[in-house]
């Protein structure tokens, strides 16, 4: 019995180590993990980037590390920026994107875009409109319309692009989707995803009352630039630099922030597409008072129709206080995940984390040995060696990337969706996909559509 239970948790731990070789390859500049080999002076493609503080300076990096030449580089606020700057002296720099696609269109091939959320759309129908490549960051974009013309788009000038959910180009993702089309688990009927890091972060309700406050705007920030198309709102360190994704106008929350990496697995598995409902549930949150920023908790529930091989599938979606229920069968000795999922079948279940399916694996455990070593089912999926190579291998070769608009679009729209539901709370709001609208409500379909201040538009 002791035996038994040893060769159990060593299994265990083999499966959790190798999560975390996941999660390495997906937080590592591709120099250091993906072994390609370095391109010719004349394969080297001219690289620009906007928005490069944060994750945008760290995507940068990687294009960068693959031997790429990073040749223009543009941001809003030059302090936050100045560090990813120092790394590049060579490369040109500018403070307004529309000013470098300028001066600078005929010597780019492909724009990074790590900007908020609600200037992605504005600054990638302006590359593309160029005719460049587009790599931008997840959510696409900040509503739903947003997304179909920037979908549109890529199609009519004809560019290669990528969505920024990096663990979309991982092994382990695409060994969870070959073991769900073996069968490993028969069929997949629920699925609990969620996430609950940082939730002082995006619920800013204990900081409502601080936006009476006044703040002169720093120098060396446009903030002008920074708020872009979106109704004016004053300066304030609240949302400038970093914390932006806990306000409404300009992210999307827990869940505009997580959903395309942590549900990411089930889409791309599950072929899962559009909708046909979704219903927001939430606790200690007043829309009256609270409608500026992300709630506490909230249980979104998505439901899919029948397709192709599958059956109907529930999706629910979990985050801040409201975590992933435990559910029947799962082992008392291991801990369900805060930030993943678990993948509901009638014959087990697939258990993973963030970026990319990360320490995904099959319960119970006898299952999985029996989809494991040189029982594994066959690959069915091309491996790639990182994101941004991807990418860039795409542009090279004329190919499209593995996350690009037509799939990072839709997987988006699920995040906006869950948004406007959020302001229509215990209401099943019946989503028609091809129409772009709600059919049992015309005050929801309104939310999906932006709205922009005078001199802008996408």
């Amino acid at each position: 019995m002791k035996q038994q239970q040893s060769n159990r948790i060593n299994r265990r731990q083999f499966v959790r180590r190798a999560g975390l070789g996941v999660a390495l390859f997906n937080i590592l500049p591709s120099r250091f993990v993906n072994g390609a080999e370095a391109p010719t002076p004349n394969s080297k493609l001219n690289v620009a980037a906007i928005g490069i503080g944060s994750r945008g300076g760290a995507d940068v990096d990687e294009v960068a590390g693959l031997g790429h030449n990073i040749v223009a580089l543009c941001d809003v606020d030059e302090n936050y920026a100045a560090k990813e700057f120092a790394k590049y002296p060579n490369a040109r720099r500018f403070t307004d994107y529309r000013v470098m696609l300028d001066k600078m269109g005929k010597e780019i091939e492909g724009v990074i875009i790590g900007t908020p959320d609600h200037t992605h759309a504005l600054i990638a129908m302006e590359a593309m409109k160029r005719g460049k490549n587009v790599y931008c960051e997840k959510p696409l974009a900040h509503s739903v319309d947003e997304v179909r013309k920037l979908v549109a788009a890529s199609h009519k000038y004809k560019v290669v692009s990528q969505l920024g959910n990096q663990g979309h180009s991982s092994d382990t993702i695409r060994r969870l989707c070959e073991w769900v089309w073996a069968g490993a688990i028969g069929q997949v009927h629920t699925v609990h995803a969620g996430c609950d890091a940082f939730k002082n972060v995006y619920c800013q309700i204990p900081n409502l009352a601080k936006l009476q406050e006044h703040h002169d705007v720093p120098k060396g920030l446009d903030y002008d630039l920074w708020v872009g198309a979106v109704e004016f709102e004053p300066y304030s360190p609240l949302w400038v630099p970093w914390n932006w994704r806990g306000w409404m106008h300009f992210g999307g929350g827990t869940i505009g922030d997580w959903i395309c990496h942590v549900v990411d697995p089930s889409f791309w598995a599950l072929d899962l597409g559009a909708p046909s409902t979704v219903t927001a549930e939430f606790k200690d949150y007043d829309l009256a008072k609270h409608g500026l920023t992300y709630p506490p908790a909230t249980k979104i529930t998505f439901e899919f129709p029948a397709k192709n091989q599958r059956g109907p599938v529930k999706l629910i979606w979990h985050d801040g206080n409201d975590t992933i229920p435990k559910p029947d069968g799962f082992p008392d000795d291991e801990k369900v995940p805060g930030t993943g999922a678990i993948l509901l079948g009638d014959k087990g279940m697939i258990v993973h984390g963030s970026h990319g399916a990360a320490n995904c694996h099959i319960l119970p455990e006898n299952v999985m040995e029996q989809y494991s070593g040189k029982n594994a089912p066959a690959q069915k999926i091309p491996r790639v060696k990182g994101h941004a190579w991807d990418w860039i291998e795409a542009i090279r070769t004329g190919r499209q990337a593995g996350s690009n608009f037509d799939y990072g679009g839709p997987l988006t729209e699920l995040a906006l969706l869950g948004l406007i539901a959020i302001r229509f709370p215990g209401e099943t709001l019946q989503w028609d996909h091809k129409g772009m609208r709600f059919a049992n409500n015309k005050k929801a379909s309104a939310y999906l559509h932006s709205s922009y201040r005078k001199g802008w538009h996408v």
